[in-house]
């Protein structure tokens, strides 16, 4: 009898021969899943595309296009990464099996078919990508929650898309590895949700924060952290979230950390952050011109607060051209509050 899941699980079978086709299509439909069949690789894409499959069984020899090219399209398109691929063929060299698992394939099963370890494979790999289904969810609604803080504010709207940006344009300059790269993306978009706890009266303040309100306001770091937390896929973000206002010199917060305890993604998206607060406008300024944000930034770097290294990467990276060697801005002209980067 077929089980609830299998009713709401959906199977792409790509093969060329029709008898196969048609028997995988009857063993899997007998079990409830519901079965979608392509003939060649490009039909197979069309099929991804237009509704994404949660389980994909693959011949290797196609025409239009092998097998071996659909597995690489599909595990190297974030959308569909994560789609298990069964890697179903006549062929027996272990070199294939090599090549199908090097592209990202999840099992791989020889022709002729055994029914029973076809099914219980099909079962496994579904289960799998129930978790995968219900761990991106829960993901995609921090981001979502992250989208919503920057809602509270017409100040805010974006900055942390933009600073992620940025942070990727850094990171691929400074040659990080894609891993540390996508660790760093997700910790910039999820950097300021914290705020969510704090108020919108002291968020959009045009004046002055008294010691009260600020110390509200640096608890986001703390507040964000505790938030993320749960989620075990996103806990190598947490020193991104937790750490983005320390100061090499140790004078920065939640913790007092200085430039031995913070790692260069949690460096790296200080700079960029305190780039786009200066060069955005804020409830209590204006958005500062470029030659200001480089001198601020560069003042910052040589006071002991950002990392002075990275800090003229990210110039190179802006190509600001002669304003890399720009006069620092006078300090009277910024004002203090700006100066110190308290409200960044």
């Amino acid at each position: 009898m077929p089980s609830a899941e299998a009713n709401e699980s959906r199977i792409l079978v790509v093969e060329d021969q029709p008898v196969i086709a048609a028997l995988l299509e009857q063993l899997l439909s007998a079990q409830g899943y519901a079965v979608a069949c392509a003939a060649d690789g490009l039909e197979a894409l069309e099929h991804v595309a237009l509704q994404p499959p949660d389980l994909i069984f693959l011949d290797l020899n196609m025409p239009r296009l092998s097998g071996y090219e659909v597995c690489r399209r599909i595990k190297g398109n974030p959308a569909t990464r994560l789609i298990p691929i069964v890697i179903v063929t006549g062929e027996d060299r272990f070199e294939a099996r090599l090549k199908a698992w090097d592209l990202g394939a999840d099992e791989f099963i020889s022709k002729p078919i055994q029914n029973v370890e076809l099914l219980a494979r099909c079962k496994s790999l579904l289960r799998v990508k129930r978790l995968n289904d219900e761990l991106e969810t829960a993901q995609s609604v921090l981001f979502a929650l992250a989208r919503t803080v920057e809602a509270k504010s017409p100040y805010t709207h974006g900055h942390s898309e933009r600073v992620a940006d940025f942070a990727d344009q850094l990171a691929e300059q400074m040659g990080l590895p894609s891993r540390e790269r996508e660790v760093l993306r997700r910790g910039a978009l999820l950097h300021d949700i914290g705020k969510l706890a704090v108020p919108d009266e002291i968020l959009n303040k045009p004046g002055s924060l008294t010691d009260e309100e600020y110390a509200i306001v640096k608890l986001h770091a703390v507040k964000g952290a505790a938030i993320v937390e749960p989620l075990r896929s996103l806990r190598d973000t947490l020193p991104l979230i937790r750490s983005h206002h320390e100061r090499l010199d140790g004078r920065g917060y939640p913790d007092g950390l200085c430039g031995r305890d913070l790692t260069q993604l949690v460096r790296l998206l200080s700079v960029v952050d305190v780039y786009d607060a200066l060069s955005s406008p804020r409830p209590y300024r204006a958005a500062l011109p470029m030659e200001v944000c480089v001198s601020i930034l560069r003042e910052n770097a040589a006071g002991g607060g950002l990392d002075p290294e990275l800090v003229e990467h990210f110039l190179a990276v802006l190509h600001v051209g002669e304003l890399m060697h720009a006069t620092p801005a006078p300090i009277a002209f910024l004002g203090s509050r700006t100066a110190s980067l308290s409200r960044v």
